[in-house]
C-alpha cells in the first residue's frame, strides 16, 4: 500500500510525540522517511495543538519541546480545506478526521479510535490502526 497522502488523528499524533518508541512514532516517521504528506485542515490542527498544549503533557515533554514537533509536522504537512461535512461518524467530532482524508485524496487514515475503526473503508479511504498501517507497509 502507499502512503503519500495520510491523515493521523490526533491521539495517534500525541502519542508519536510522548514516546519515542511504539507504533505511533514509527508510523509519523514512515510516513516523513517515504516524503509522504501528512494531511492537515485548520479544525484538525487547531484540536492537535489545543490537545498538545495542556498542562497535562508538561512532565512528558515540554512546552517548547512541543512547539518543535509542531513545527516539524507543518513543515512536512498539507492543508485541505473542509467544510464541516456530517459524514456520519458515530462521535460527530471525528467527522473532520474523515473530511479531511476526503478532500485530500488521501490513501489512509490511522487512528486507534474504534468509531472511526468501525467506518473503515471510508469511501474507498482505508482507516487503519497504526499496527495495521506498518503491517500493509511491510508486506508491500
Amino acid at each position: 500500500m502507499k502512503a503519500e497522502r495520510v491523515v493521523l488523528d490526533t491521539s495517534v499524533l500525541i502519542s508519536a510525540a510522548l514516546r519515542r518508541s511504539g507504533r505511533p512514532r514509527v508510523v509519523v516517521e514512515a510516513v516523513r522517511e517515504e516524503r509522504g504528506a501528512l494531511l492537515f485542515s485548520d479544525e484538525t490542527l487547531d484540536e492537535l495543538r489545543s490537545r498538545f498544549h495542556r498542562p497535562k503533557f508538561d512532565r512528558y515533554v515540554g512546552r517548547e519541546g512541543r512547539a518543535v514537533y509542531l513545527a516539524q509536522l507543518e513543515a512536512v504537512s498539507e492543508w485541505v480545506s473542509i467544510a464541516g461535512a456530517k459524514l456520519g461518524c458515530r462521535d460527530p467530532d471525528d467527522d473532520k478526521l474523515l473530511e479531511t482524508a476526503l478532500m485530500g485524496a488521501a490513501d489512509c487514515l490511522v487512528t486507534g479510535d474504534r468509531d472511526l475503526l468501525e467506518m473503515s473503508p471510508f469511501q474507498d479511504i482505508p482507516i487503519l490502526t497504526p499496527a495495521g498501517f506498518l503491517d500493509l507497509r511491510i508486506t508491500r
